[in-house]
């Protein structure tokens, strides 16, 4: 695990053009290489063209893919790896080709055909409703007809109050309407239509067909079921050749896709006609490697060189530090050395020769032929326990090279909050099961979050312990009849200085997080400039933000300060340890500390003197802390009082007791405060009301009811406000005083094969 990502270099492949398919086939199985593109900045170089048959093979793929789609070939699909040679690929994908296009043709016919028939059915089905003869409903000379989907009453209101309209007829079947109208002497054509303009109907047309409507949809249904049945055989078919050709097709598209790339991989090169550069940044501990691959694979033909050792300092005068190699950078010995090796090692002519020896002078210029001045990718090392929580630093932002890698950080700090806000036996083990579930069962995001429940709920289940062994919001200690010391969250009225102690504990957290925070600005900045810019950006604020608390946690002015910050601390540690604030001395030392962060906030960051408040208040915001655990203790508490019934002990002043049975309610009611006793009856419960009848039963299954959907809605919104809130802390609070994100993630040149072998 560490706070900065892989140490990167970056470095040059540069050689004769006769032996850039061994290069590239060298660099590919190494898997190391993250290919920079050219840009296009040096007289002389182009960029490279794909290599001969890259066509083809683009080809070729695009039939996979499709073939796939067709299919709905998935990775589940695979029938483990195995070996795929040209000519088998090409034969036996032609083969499928044929196969599957002749059956996905004849499925798209059917497709259309049953959607003929369904349209025509639908059109024909109001008229079968209406039940009149379709040639009944036209042909007329002296009257008008219209069929519409409309309500009877108002198409004969509307014909009734028609001036044009002489006689007229409804018919109607359902929501369909038939009207024939005898327009009066001297109506234009149209009056029917024209009468029901402000009728709400959707006008049908009238189908050409001999037979009676009725019979013509069952004749269309029994067309349409036929079909059906022939698609249903066309799609048995293709899943029997889908089962045959899954493997083949996935095979296929692996080996397409590799070698796609390795004929692709030149467009990423600056090339002349006789010479290749490539460059892209490769981890610094397998440069030597890298070198050993490429002169196994083409000798002295091409040649390695290490151009940049990639610092960890942000962006700056110094970004990278060069390589040196006997006076020259990179380019001019690596492209020197290749092309007169490939010219000693080649049968090339003397004007061969000169072309190359003009390639050289192309690459001269600077020193050396880099592709640019980009950023190197970032490799995020973290180990197995820490790596997965790389998923929520990637949510705000891949971490930049120059950065610091917060993963760490986020690993140690959001469990911590998330099962502190949580604090439940029963959840934690219900978020673990869970992540267990979704770690063993899935790849990629999935086991990554899932890996992150099971921390979550590991802590949860260990601050659950603490709040005195919290099931589902029961205090599992007094079942074991032991005193506990933290027997409650600050729910009830007898620990309610425990929820101001935790109140306090969640600043003191937010205090120290803030700090990890500044601190790593503070480095930041001194990396990338100096210490005067390091005391002004980072220590400016980390003076203001500890002065500013070490005040407020002094006797100095201890009038407004509550008496619970300091009484809080001997609530924590049961009374080992007793705090009664700093000496009024460092109160006045702390307001120093903070006074001096202002002046150096505003001699080099003026600008910001208008958030000069603001390490009091980002400390504050972590309050929610202790708010979310109140919360989420709270409606646990609500659903088992619901279900169970609850009073509080020592008239009133004491702690929540659950009731469960009907005989200890009658307890409690006989020794309630109202009856001179000690117990205060909060709520009788639904599962107390159980007695041996049908409203007794029906209570006790209402009960449980409540019980299990409350706790499942608890265990939900945990998620929703514990998980978005310990996230809010590590991105807005913590995030925010360091860390910016935007880094390029590592995507080395090759491919990890799946369902082939070499």
């Amino acid at each position: 695990m560490a706070l900065r990502p892989e140490q990167m270099s970056k470095v040059s492949v540069t050689g004769s053009k006769r032996v850039i398919d061994d290069v590239i086939e060298a660099a590919y199985d190494h898997h190391s290489l993250h290919v920079s593109d050219y840009d296009d900045r040096y007289e002389g170089f182009e960029p490279g063209t794909s290599l001969e048959g890259a066509e083809d093979v683009n080809e070729r793929l695009v039939t996979v893919r499709s073939l796939e789609s067709i299919l709905d070939v998935t990775a589940e699909d695979a029938d483990g790896p195995g070996k795929l040679d040209d000519d088998a690929l090409t034969a036996e994908l032609e083969e499928i080709r044929e196969r599957v296009n002749e059956l996905n043709d004849q499925r798209d016919d059917l497709r259309a055909e049953i959607r003929d028939r369904q349209e025509e059915i639908d059109r024909m089905e109001p008229f079968a409703e209406l039940g009149i003869e379709l040639d009944l409903l036209g042909g007329y000379d002296s009257l008008e007809v219209v069929v519409g989907e409309a309500k009877p009453g108002a198409v004969e209101e509307a014909l009734g109050a028609a001036d044009g309209v002489d006689a007229f007829e409804v018919f109607s079947g359902g929501n369909v309407v038939a009207a024939f109208a005898a327009p009066a002497d001297g109506a234009e054509e149209g009056v029917l239509q024209d009468a029901l303009v402000g009728v709400d109907i959707a006008f049908l047309e009238v189908p050409d067909a001999s037979a009676s409507p009725a019979e013509y949809v069952a004749e269309l249904e029994g067309e349409k079921a036929d079909l059906e049945e022939e698609l249903e055989a066309v799609d048995a078919e293709l899943e029997d050749v889908k089962t045959d050709a899954a493997g083949f097709l996935l095979r296929a598209e692996e080996q397409l896709t590799i070698e796609a790339q390795k004929k692709q991989a030149p467009l990423s090169f600056a090339t002349t006609e006789n010479a290749f550069i490539a460059e892209g940044w490769i981890p610094t501990a397998t440069v030597a490697d890298f070198e050993a691959v490429i002169a196994d694979a083409v000798g002295d033909h091409a040649e390695v060189e290490e151009l940049e050792r990639a610092s960890f300092t942000p962006d700056g005068d110094h970004h990278t530090e060069a390589v040196a190699d006997g006076g020259a950078v990179g380019g001019v010995s690596a492209v020197s050395g290749a092309d007169s090796a490939a010219s000693a090692g080649d049968d090339g002519s003397a004007a061969d020769r000169t072309d190359e020896d003009a390639d050289r002078e192309a690459v001269a210029d600077g020193g050396h032929a880099a592709h640019g001045s980009d950023d190197p990718p970032v490799v995020q090392d973290n180990g197995d326990a820490a790596g997965p929580f790389e998923l929520l630093v990637q949510g705000f932002g891949r971490p930049k090279y120059s950065e610091f890698d917060p993963t760490l950080l986020v690993f140690l700090t959001f469990p911590l909050m998330f099962g502190f806000m949580i604090g439940d036996v029963g959840y934690g083990v219900l978020y673990a099961a869970i992540g267990y579930f979704l770690y063993s069962n899935y790849e990629g995001t999935f086991r990554e979050l899932g890996a992150v429940a099971i921390w979550a709920g590991l802590f949860t289940i260990l601050f659950g312990i603490y709040f005195g062994i919290d099931v589902f919001g029961y205090h599992a200690y007094q079942l074991l009849g032991v005193h506990w010391p933290v027997a409650g969250k600050g729910l009830s009225p007898a620990d309610l200085n425990w929820a101001l102690s935790f109140l306090v504990v969640s600043v003191l957290f937010g205090l120290v997080h803030l700090n990890v925070g500044y601190v790593l600005s503070f480095v930041s900045n001194y990396q990338q400039h100096d210490l005067k810019h390091a005391l002004y950006e980072g220590g400016s604020w980390l003076l203001l933000l500890n002065g500013a608390w070490v005040w407020i946690f002094s006797q100095h002015l201890p009038g407004p300060k509550p008496d619970f910050l300091f009484e809080s601390v001997s609530i924590l540690t049961l009374g080992a340890v007793s705090f009664a604030g700093f000496p009024v001395v460092v109160g006045y030392a702390g307001l120093l500390a903070a006074a001096l962060g202002a002046v150096l906030l505003a001699i080099g960051e003026p600008a910001e003197l208008a958030e000069v408040l603001s390490p009091i208040v980002n400390v504050i915001s972590y309050a929610r802390i202790m708010a979310v655990l109140l919360a989420k203790g709270g409606m646990a508490l609500a659903v088992n009082l619901l279900a169970f019934g609850a009073y509080i002990g020592d008239g009133g002043d004491g702690s929540f007791h659950f009731i469960f049975t009907p005989e200890y309610l009658a307890y409690i009611q006989e020794h309630s405060v109202a009856n001179g006793g000690e117990y205060e009856l909060v709520f009788a419960g639904l599962t107390t009301a159980f007695e041996p009848s049908a409203v007794g039963i029906l209570a006790l299954v209402g009960g449980v009811v409540v019980a299990v959907i409350g706790h499942v809605v608890v265990l939900l919104l945990g998620v929703t406000s514990a998980g978005i809130q310990a996230v809010r802390l590590e991105y807005v609070e913590f995030f925010g005083k360091f860390y910016e994100g935007g880094g390029d993630a590592y995507s080395p040149f090759g491919y990890d094969r799946q369902y082939t072998e070499e």
